[in-house]
């Protein structure tokens, strides 16, 4: 097993095919595994949704698990005949729309450790959102929040996002985000939250259809020009690698820019 830190290690993406809104098909698949693969990444967890209520129903749950294990063999086969070096994962990304989801089946959480990808339905949080993370603690799992610069709210509101940090959970920063895939305001969150140090990790919540990017190589040399290089490394390899060994991440150094540079490089996106 490779050394957290050796390598970029993406752990939110949708790639099982046709089980989601990402892959498509085994070629969308393909595609995406060839964008990271470029990107520089070495491993990957794929996280297809699920609602955590389906958790609490047996009978849709095992219905849905079998649709996604047959389609997670096809892929798994694939990626080992032609990525022979990538180490392939599974988890879900579980949507918080019950607050007694359930995480005791390995399948659902971060290549089975005790990390769970996690967001809020319909990207609002709910008022007791702190005593839902809490819940998921007792049973033993550590939540991640998917994309937390997304969710309503959190543009007037950041202390929000230490409340959940203080109840336990860690948060993932897209790095489309940085760049303005989601629009402004989600932009403008991520850079608050990377300069105060709340950001555990970052990844690209890829979905391989046409036009997709990974943008992990733009966020890269935006963070460079930022002095953020090792800020960069933390959240990209040694933080995502440290939970793919079910291992604490690292806290992340608050990055500090002179004023006006995010303003100066807001047009950095670049198609790849």
């Amino acid at each position: 097993m490779a050394e957290a830190g050796d390598g970029r290690v993406d752990l939110h993406n949708h790639l099982i095919p046709g089980v989601d809104d990402g892959a498509r098909s085994l070629e969308d698949s393909r595609v995406g595994i060839r964008r990271l693969r470029q990107a520089g990444v070495t491993a990957i967890i794929t996280t297809p949704h699920l609602a955590g209520s389906v958790t609490l129903d047996p009978d849709r749950f095992e219905d849905l698990m079998d649709r996604v294990d047959a389609a997670w063999a096809e892929l798994s086969r694939m990626a080992s005949d032609e990525f022979p070096a990538l180490r392939l994962e599974r988890g879900h990304e579980v949507a918080l729309d019950d607050p007694d989801t359930r995480f005791d089946d390995p399948r659902v959480r971060l290549a089975g450790t005790s990390y769970a990808l996690v967001e809020w339905p319909r990207f609002n949080p709910p008022p007791a959102a702190e005593l839902a993370l809490q819940r998921i603690r007792t049973q033993g799992i550590r939540p991640l929040i998917a994309h937390v610069e997304r969710y309503q709210g959190a543009e007037r509101d950041l202390t929000r996002v230490a409340r959940w940090k203080e109840a336990g959970a860690y948060v993932q920063v897209s790095y489309g985000s940085l760049l303005g895939q989601y629009g402004p305001v989600a932009r403008s969150v991520a850079q608050r939250l990377l300069e105060r140090g709340w950001v555990d990790v970052l990844a690209t919540d890829l979905h391989p259809l046409p036009g997709s990017n990974v943008y992990l190589e733009d966020a890269e040399e935006l963070l460079h020009r930022a002095d953020g290089g090792e800020v960069f490394q933390t959240l990209s390899s040694i933080n995502p690698g440290l939970i793919l060994e079910d291992r604490e991440p690292m806290p992340a150094t608050p990055l500090i820019l002179a004023p006006g540079f995010w303003r100066r490089f807001k047009g950095l996106i670049r198609r790849r």
